[in-house]
Formats: structure tokens, sequence, C-alpha cells
């Protein structure tokens, strides 16, 4: 079995804790519970045959109280930066925390999560946003971790992108 250590950071509340709920244990809660330090979890996942841990590290948010430690990422295979599409600051946190990651990871899969998307009317990303986020070239998802939207396909993509050539078949 192929082990990959996968973090997900973002800004304070944009629903990392929750999204890493719904997919290991496809429970959604209502109430805000505020990650201090980082929060470990497991799944397997079957990718084209193989089966894959993920080793999911929920890092705390970043905020005007914490900041970013780069000794989180020490052997990630892949991270998940998650935005809340109702917050627009939070992507400039999105972007900061990539610019930190990248400085202390290897060429490792990356993937964007736009959660919250099922408060389409409370959306408050603009065109632009979106635009200077694909400009990385990464993975984009609109996620919905209370729905359950596209939670599976974030770390389905990113196994996909983990797993030897050979075991893709």
């Amino acid at each position: 079995m192929i082990q990959k250590k996968i973090c997900l950071m973002g800004a304070y509340s944009v629903g990392k804790t929750s999204l890493i709920s719904r997919f290991v244990k496809s429970i959604f809660g209502e109430n805000y519970h505020t990650t201090v330090g980082v929060k470990i979890d497991k799944k397997v996942m079957s990718i084209d045959g193989t089966d894959l841990t993920f080793v999911i590290w929920d890092i705390a948010g970043e905020d005007e109280y914490t900041n970013f430690r780069p000794a989180y990422l020490r052997g990630v295979s892949a991270y998940i930066i998650v935005v809340d599409g109702t917050r627009q600051a939070t992507v400039d946190v999105a972007f900061s925390l990539h610019q930190k990651a990248k400085l202390v990871t290897d060429d490792v899969p990356v993937v964007f999560a736009l959660n919250k998307s099922d408060l389409k009317d409370e959306w408050a990303l603009t065109d632009k946003q979106i635009s200077l986020l694909e400009s990385f070239g990464y993975p984009i998802i609109k996620t919905s971790a209370k729905t359950g939207l596209s939670v599976e396909d974030i770390f389905y993509q990113l196994g996909r992108q983990m797993l030897p050539a050979t075991a893709k078949g």
C-alpha cells in the first residue's frame, strides 16, 4: 500500500476541517471548531486499482494571530489550498500560502478548492480573482463540504498525480 502526506491550508474558517470530515467520515457538522496547530486523519482510497493511504494534515487557518509553519510541509506529497467563495480576502491568503509553500516543497501536486459553493447567493469571488488562481496552472475545483460536492474529486485528482506511472495503468 502506498501512503502519501497531504496538507490542507487556507485562511481561518474556509472549511478545511469540514472538507476533511466529509472526505474521511462522510459527515458535515454545522458548528465551527477552530483547529489549533495541526490535526491528522487517514483514509484509504482506491485509485485505478491501487490502494492509496492519504495521511491528511489539517493545518490551522492563517489569520492575524496564526502564521504559516513551513515545518508542517516537511515530507508532503501534495497540498490543497482552500478558499472560501463567500470571502474575497481568503484568495489573498491562498496566494500567500501558495508562495510560502513553493519555497519549502518540491514540485508536488496542488489543487485549489473553492469551498462553500452551496452558498452561491453569497459568493463573493470575482472572475478576476478566479483567473489569477487559474494562472498558477493547478486544478481549481468548486467544492461544498456541506453537500459533498466534488470533495472526493479533490483527493482523487491528487492521488492520480501522485501514483507512479506504472500504477496508473
